[in-house]
């Protein structure tokens, strides 16, 4: 897909299609005299998802219009939401051209544009539908190509997460980092299994134990000419390729989705690739802790004890609770390496699940001040979170009988929470926020902007975040 800027009159735009947003109580001067029949027939509503096509529309070059229910507002979401609606339904018919009809909120639009254009269709002989050539924007256009890129490194998030692991394991996904990353100006550093041994990253290894394929930490740096060294952030991804459980297997049913247990370092990949080819003016750090989790006879055992790089003894109770362990080591990594502040991103625990639901992904932090952040980027961004408490209480429940932790905490109290005090011992007082996407990273219905699959969350939010504390800092 390649981005155009019209700012003529709608009524000359050529394209295939254009798409036009109408809400419940108006509708844009442009296509009013068209619209009003079908509203007084009560066939268009405005409502939110509804789609009207309108075929050779009268004085327009357009061949036919899109209108688009947006219901009552154009906030930052409906227009993401528009975005990729009409990609998708421009797609759905073999469209070619589509030209969006902005009230603003280019970004956004435009971001859901390329995201409505997302799928994997590398493995059919025959798709059905047609990748969208051109999208050609009308209007206002501030922050269109910044959300261009945005929607192209969020849907490089996603095409990962939806990669089969026989393909992308470990190895695979570190050597795609060191293979495209320094195109964008990121300086990628992958440490293997031998160098994680010797550094002492016991958790981390521990995980891979069982499996043939070596884990990997990737670290992407990017540190732009004239950038002070602080504030230096940090961003963490938990990258399970395959998660089977261990020893401690997950039930069969639903586990070919367990390739997606890697959403938190795509994720993280993706946001800093946006941070870098947008040239943001922020030091950042991205780490990816990369391990295939899978039974054998070298496998950790329930009851195995491991050291992770900080020296804290682990009791592995439960080795499907492995994500917590190869977060653990990163994190060590990052503060022994001068993060002045970090955000971890993690398909961790199930609860959130039934906490949250899919609406939201959970907050957890150690700093109140950066989780504001966190939260005021989602906002801005249209993605949604929910802080979640940190009571000393529940880190209690993390204490291990041998050991000084253990990885669950034994009772179904508080999962999601529990298991962000566990990482929190991990991070040595270091500003640090923990986000649990395990709701929010696969979306398994699909929206009328989206289809089902993964859906790259956390990737515009930190984007949006690293932009406001660069402009900060300025």
């Amino acid at each position: 897909m390649k981005l155009e800027f019209d700012d003529g009159k709608l009524e000359t735009v050529t394209a295939d299609a254009l798409a036009v947003p109408v809400f419940k109580d108006e509708t844009p001067d442009t296509v009013a005299a068209l619209v009003a029949p079908l509203r007084d027939a009560g066939e268009l509503k405005g409502k939110a998802g509804e789609l009207t096509l309108l075929h050779s529309p009268d004085g327009f070059a357009a061949r036919r219009l899109l209108l688009i229910g947006c219901g009552d507002d154009w906030s930052t979401e409906v227009a993401f939401a528009f975005g990729g609606q009409a990609v998708r339904a421009a797609e759905a018919r073999g469209y070619g051209r589509l030209a969006l009809a902005l009230e603003g909120n280019a970004r956004s639009a435009v971001a859901g544009a390329v995201a409505g254009g997302f799928g994997l269709r590398r493995y059919r002989l025959e798709s059905d539908d047609n990748a969208l050539e051109t999208l050609v924007v009308c209007g206002p256009r501030d922050g269109a190509k910044a959300g261009f890129v945005v929607g192209e490194c969020a849907n490089l998030a996603r095409e990962l997460a939806c990669l089969p692991a026989n393909e992308l394991g470990p190895e695979e996904f570190a050597a795609r980092a060191a293979a495209d990353g320094p195109a964008h100006g990121l300086t990628v550093t992958v440490m293997g299994e031998a160098e994680l041994r010797a550094m002492g990253a016991g958790a981390l290894c521990s995980v891979a134990d069982g499996s043939a394929r070596p884990p990997q930490l990737v670290r992407l740096d990017w540190s732009p000419d004239g950038v002070p060294k602080e504030p230096h952030l940090w961003l963490v991804g938990k990258g399970i390729t395959f998660d089977t459980g261990g020893i401690s297997i997950k039930p069969s049913k639903n586990m070919q989705k367990m390739k997606y247990d890697m959403s938190g370092a795509a994720c993280m990949y993706g946001a800093i690739t946006a941070i870098a080819r947008l040239g943001v003016p922020l030091r950042v750090t991205g780490l990816l802790t990369l391990a295939e989790n899978m039974p054998s006879g070298t496998a950790t055992r329930p009851g195995d004890i491991v050291r992770a790089m900080n020296g804290k003894h682990i009791e592995v109770d439960n080795t499907d609770a492995e994500g917590r362990l190869v977060l653990a080591d990163a994190l060590c990594y990052a503060v022994g390496e001068g993060a002045t502040h970090i955000i971890d991103s993690a398909t961790l625990t199930g609860a959130v699940t039934y906490a949250l639901g899919s609406t939201r992904a959970a907050v957890m932090a150690n700093d109140d001040a950066l989780a504001g952040r966190v939260m005021a980027a989602g906002d801005a961004a249209g993605e949604r979170y929910w802080q979640l408490p940190m009571d000393a209480e529940y880190g209690k429940l993390m204490k291990g009988e041998l050991a000084d932790l253990k990885n669950v905490s034994g009772t179904p109290e508080a999962g999601t929470v529990t298991a962000a005090k566990f990482l929190e011992e991990f991070v040595d007082g270091t500003p640090w926020v923990h986000l649990d996407i395990a709701g929010t990273a696969w979306d398994n219905k699909g929206k009328p902007h989206l289809r089902k699959g993964p859906t790259g969350i956390t990737v515009r939010t930190l984007v949006q975040l690293a932009e406001t504390w660069a402009a900060e800092a300025r």
